[in-house]
């Protein structure tokens, strides 16, 4: 039985939604692809004015499955201006590119083009670039803390991220089960 889109959408979204992390990405399989696509239109539009957009990244055609990205574009453009995010990401094959969209049409293209996730897509969900170099590195071995990633730095700073970000999901999954509408959950950026 398929769930809900916006069901799937708070439950792993929520971080985002609230302003607490820049993007969240998702996989969701739909039944009608073209109902799909005019709830994330709806989305979208509903929630433009909080600074969120909501965008299928990748859809599989073999399963007709998609890989959804919500995320804060300022967030997102002030991550991908880091001089050291932009040399990190040349050197995986990235051209620099001055929108945020064009960046992630070529996440988009390495996503359709490889069989695991490349790397760096922890760059564009807000992960640390020391936890994304870190993970390279040592092949995802001699990690300090594991949660949403696996961190190569402060472990401490890890868990209280973790804990922020699992709070806020128990929370808004609460208040969504309980009937708030998810434009009320949304914080403004």
């Amino acid at each position: 039985m398929e769930r809900l889109f916006e069901e799937v959408f708070v439950e792993v979204c929520a971080p985002t939604l609230r302003g607490i992390k820049p993007s969240n990405l998702f996989r969701y399989q739909p039944q009608n692809r073209d109902k799909l696509l005019e709830a994330l239109d709806f989305w979208n539009r509903e929630l433009e004015p909080s600074g969120l957009q909501v965008r299928a990244l990748k859809e599989c055609s073999r399963t007709g499955a998609f890989l959804i990205l919500v995320y804060r574009e300022e967030w997102l453009r002030f991550i991908l201006g880091k001089i050291s995010v932009q040399h990190f990401l040349k050197k995986s094959g990235y051209q620099m590119q001055k929108t945020v969209d064009g960046f992630l049409k070529q996440l988009s293209n390495r996503l359709c083009l490889e069989h695991d996730f490349p790397h760096e897509i922890g760059i564009f969900l807000g992960y640390p670039l020391e936890d994304v170099v870190g993970f390279i590195e040592n092949q995802g071995k001699n990690y300090t803390c594991s949660g949403y990633w696996k961190t190569y730095g402060d472990p401490q700073e890890a868990k209280r991220r973790f804990d922020s970000y699992r709070e806020c999901t128990e929370v808004c999954r609460e208040k969504y089960r309980q009937g708030t509408p998810i434009i009320q959950l949304v914080k403004a950026a």
